[in-house]
């Protein structure tokens, strides 16, 4: 143990480590927040199909040989949230073939950009990396930094100054609409805020992962609370424990980090189970 934590003292010496768990901890709050009304609202695989969109946005961007892939790939996964989200409405295209149809094509031409047009002598490896993480997040320059903490705090800001809107719209949107509150306008925000998300959290967790980083938290407070509040509280806390152990274990152990991450959630998830079986049966 106390080799251990020499390493980890020595490890923290180095400025990357330290970018890496200031990101990690700002996508793991921002993420767990809306993670909350993203279950309630039965809204999780939205997550999952703008995740496929951000891959194809960023095998654009490979390709382009963009200097800051962001500005090509935040655009085009917000424009694609929006999207989703208005064709999700219309009778014809129902939302879940919606985003299945979106989601698929994404991946299949991202990957056949990337092999195509093919920057890299290893074209498998950086496409391993982009859909499972890599170590992209321990190679985090000051730039990307401050824009993922500017970011962070745009998300915050906005998910408490319109908290209780939120609230009403992810419990019963109907009734919202009755007493006045414009749904359609606070749906879209979700929305954008989700693909802000997805867009900082890829670096963490790759493509494929980012839903599960999204959903767990909120499915572990589910366990255990029973109160919106609570459970995003509960949420936010979890999210961020699992991500400092999954970033300070992957550098540990060497293992890719956003596996870690993910996995330290799935355990977490089962603990809050098993917490929860043991309150329900007292």
């Amino acid at each position: 143990m106390e080799a251990m934590i020499e390493k980890l003292a020595l490890y923290m010496q180095y400025p990357f480590v330290r970018y890496a768990l200031i990101v990690g901890v700002l996508i793991a709050l921002c993420s767990s927040l809306l993670g909350v009304t993203l279950v309630l609202k039965r809204f999780s695989f939205i997550g999952d199909g703008l995740s496929h969109v951000a891959f194809g946005a960023l095998a654009v961007a490979t390709v382009l040989q963009a200097t800051n892939k962001m500005t090509v790939v935040l655009p085009l996964t917000l424009l694609a949230a929006v999207l989703l989200l208005r064709t999700g409405k219309n009778t014809k295209i129902k939302g879940d073939a919606a985003v299945a149809m979106i989601s698929v094509t994404s991946l299949a031409f991202g990957y056949l950009l990337m092999n195509v047009f093919s920057t890299s002598p290893n074209v498998s490896g950086d496409v391993c990396s982009t859909l499972f993480g890599s170590t992209s997040i321990l190679t985090l320059t000051k730039h990307e930094v401050w824009f993922s903490v500017w970011l962070s705090v745009a998300v915050l800001l906005l998910f408490g100054f319109f908290y209780q809107k939120i609230f009403a719209i992810t419990f019963d949107e109907d009734f919202a609409r009755a007493v006045g509150v414009n749904a359609s306008r606070y749906n879209l925000m979700l929305a954008v805020i989700i693909a802000v998300i997805i867009v900082l959290a890829m670096n963490l967790v790759g493509s494929l992962l980012i839903s599960a980083f999204v959903i767990f938290p909120a499915l572990s407070a589910m366990r255990i609370f029973r109160t919106f509040f609570s459970v995003t509280v509960c949420s936010a806390l979890l999210s961020v424990v699992c991500a400092l152990a999954g970033i300070l274990a992957s550098i540990l152990a060497g293992t890719p980090v956003g596996a870690t991450v993910v996995a330290m959630d799935a355990a977490a998830f089962l603990l809050c189970y098993a917490a929860g079986q043991i309150r329900s049966g007292a």
